[in-house]
């Protein structure tokens, strides 16, 4: 296994800790905010190039001979020697933010299976001490945040975030980038703001999202005050992780789902929106991806926030996303997790479906959510088997451009 190396955390000129743009709506801070952190100079990655990994390729929309594939969750508890390391590093705080765990988390599948796509270990949550939310994660109730943020008082422990706190991220990317090559792409990866929000005001898991629902109505301008912060953190962050290895990033809105349309739009797609438009900004060769959990009712509502790819869940027929997204953009999925549990053969027919119906353009096969716990391995090694078997030029003949499934 690689070992840690030192490296200067990177960092770049903040915006105004509580700048609003007119997308957010937001009203002016009822606080003084505290100062900004040190300030760093700082460049991305500035063009694409014909060595770059085959999912960088393919999210770009750049031809390629096959859908290049990863999956969601990929590293984890299916897998024994994640569990055998678990055992031995039973805190979870303590795996996702040590450098030389991540790296050899994040690399298990990378040796076992060759994914595309080789993921960095952490959690949408992990950045939340670097900029004042402290929080931690209990056996049954999982991740708690003892002190919500649910007022304008609450808001004065935000500060911008300071990534000396976030160093085993920035090291683990580049060393994961130096592990893997050229061979996949390395993917970092954040929360949105609502999904965020969602922990920081409920304090933690809920299943019914009441709080921070009915602080849309009743505290807007706290709710409005937040996000806009998440917004300039989660984006800086993007950043951050980009300048330290990661090709590509993909963005969890994992509870948008849960808001309905009309109210996805007003407090997640503008600070999603605002996201991209930041990162394209100073890393505009980098792709995005998009993924929210329960996204059928969203999809024509995603399309314009500006991510080169949107992940499809597995309630979405492909090739219904695919005629709804058109194929001006990348679609990401969405084989149905419990097919990894069938036989072989029936998990066979479904990968190819599922390309058949994407196209032949601008797709990443993945699954329509993670990987579930008892998963077997064998049939997670099948799934990447097949995808490296499949060719465009097979599956598609030149001659079924015709067909209006597939992306010309």
């Amino acid at each position: 296994m690689a070992t840690s190396i030192n490296s200067t955390v990177l960092g770049w000129k903040y915006s105004s800790f509580f700048s609003q743009s007119n997308a957010f709506n937001a009203v002016s801070p009822p606080f003084k905010p505290k100062p900004p952190l040190s300030k760093f100079s700082l460049t991305c990655s500035a063009a694409s190039s014909s060595s770059d990994p085959l999912l960088v390729k393919a999210a770009r929309g750049d031809p390629v001979s096959r859908p290049p594939a990863w999956m969601m969750r990929q590293a984890g508890r299916y897998m024994a020697v994640y569990r055998k390391l678990a055992e031995k590093y039973p805190s979870f705080r303590e795996r996702s933010e040590t450098t030389d765990l991540i790296v050899e988390i994040s690399l298990q599948p990378w040796k076992a299976f060759r994914p595309d796509g080789v993921i960095i270990f952490s959690d949408i949550l992990t950045p939340l001490p670097a900029f004042g939310v402290d929080f931690d994660i209990e056996d049954i109730r999982g991740p708690v945040i003892h002190s919500p943020i649910r007022s304008e008082e609450d808001l004065k422990t935000l500060h911008p975030i300071d990534f000396d706190k976030l160093k085993f991220v920035g090291e683990s990317l580049k060393i994961l980038r130096q592990e893997v090559g050229g061979h996949a792409a390395v993917l970092g990866f954040v929360g949105a703001p609502w999904t965020i929000a969602t922990y920081i005001v409920e304090g933690g898991t809920t299943r019914t999202y009441t709080t921070i629902k009915s602080m849309c109505h009743t505290a807007p301008h706290v709710l409005k005050t937040l996000l806009s912060h998440l917004t300039q953190a989660i984006a800086d962050y993007v950043i951050f992780q980009v300048e330290s290895g990661a090709h590509c990033i993909q963005i969890f809105d994992s509870w948008g789902g849960q808001l309905p349309p009309a109210m996805w739009e007003r407090w997640s797609k503008p600070y999603i929106k605002e996201i991209v438009h930041l990162v394209k900004k100073k890393c505009p060769e980098v792709p995005i991806v998009l993924y929210i959990n329960g996204n059928g009712g969203l999809l024509e509502r995603m399309k314009d926030t500006g991510v080169d790819v949107i992940g499809l869940d597995w309630t979405v027929d492909m090739a219904d996303g695919r005629r709804r997204l058109g194929s001006g953009i990348g679609v990401q999925g969405n084989v149905d997790p419990a097919y990894l549990f069938s036989p072989l053969a029936a998990l066979t027919e479904e990968i190819q479906r599922v390309v058949r119906c994407a196209g032949p353009r601008r797709h990443i096969l993945n699954l329509g959510h993670g990987v579930l716990v008892g998963t077997p391995e064998e049939a997670v090694a099948h799934f990447f088997e097949v995808a490296r078997s499949l060719q465009f030029d097979t599956l598609f003949p030149s001659n079924t451009a015709k067909n209006p499934n597939l992306v010309t």
